[in-house]
């Protein structure tokens, strides 16, 4: 099975244009699943912000994940929403979501990963399995943790957090579907490049 290579933005001081340029650059050369992250805008940008990313995520027939916010998922008709332990309750967001969306969780334990399987779950997030640049506070989880999760549920789970290239093959027979990663994408010199290396990184597992 090709493994998922989970695109999670990050806006530096670039303009819009330049952002939007690096996730369709990232679309066109192979990530499979964009997860649009903000979390300083207001409802109203972040709105009009993830009606411009779907029309590139439509463009290239892949799913937009709006993290947080099940309203912007729903108002802008993305696939699905990704939330986190700070946000509404599975069984909640499933039931705003309905059963056509996709819904991701984070999870950092295998307690955490079994009951948000158990609520509704699509897939699991799991991380930062290194330390990251990204702005998002969290804490590490160890590779056995992450490997006794996906041991736990029958659901994906994704790895993320600090994840580069040269550290991909850390998850050999981890049993994940795939990895997220947002610095060594967003902030790459030539992204193209960079997403062509991550995925064959990620055809070696």
């Amino acid at each position: 099975m090709t493994k998922q290579l989970y695109l999670v933005t990050a806006r530096y001081d670039e303009s819009e244009n330049e952002f939007l340029n690096k996730i369709e650059t990232a679309c066109a050369n192979g990530v499979t699943v964009v997860q649009l992250r903000e979390k300083n805008l207001s409802t109203r940008d972040y709105y009009e912000l993830a009606l411009k990313v779907k029309q590139i995520t439509d463009k290239y027939d892949l799913p937009l994940i709006i993290d947080d916010r099940i309203d912007i998922c729903l108002a802008v008709d993305a696939h699905g929403a990704h939330i986190g332990d700070d946000e509404l309750p599975v069984k909640v967001a499933r039931k705003l979501l309905g059963k056509d969306k996709i819904l991701g969780v984070s999870a950092k334990t295998v307690t955490r990963a079994t009951e948000a399987a158990a609520d509704g779950a699509d897939y699991l997030g799991t991380g930062a399995i290194f330390p990251t640049q990204t702005k998002v506070v969290t804490k590490q989880t160890s590779i056995d943790t992450l490997k006794a999760i996906t041991a736990a549920v029958n659901i994906p789970v994704v790895a993320i957090g600090g994840i580069t290239e040269e550290r991909i093959d850390v998850f050999k027979e981890s049993g994940i579907v795939g990895v997220a990663i947002v610095s060594e994408i967003m902030k790459a010199t030539n992204i193209a490049q960079k997403v062509q290396r991550l995925k064959k990184a990620l055809e070696m597992l």
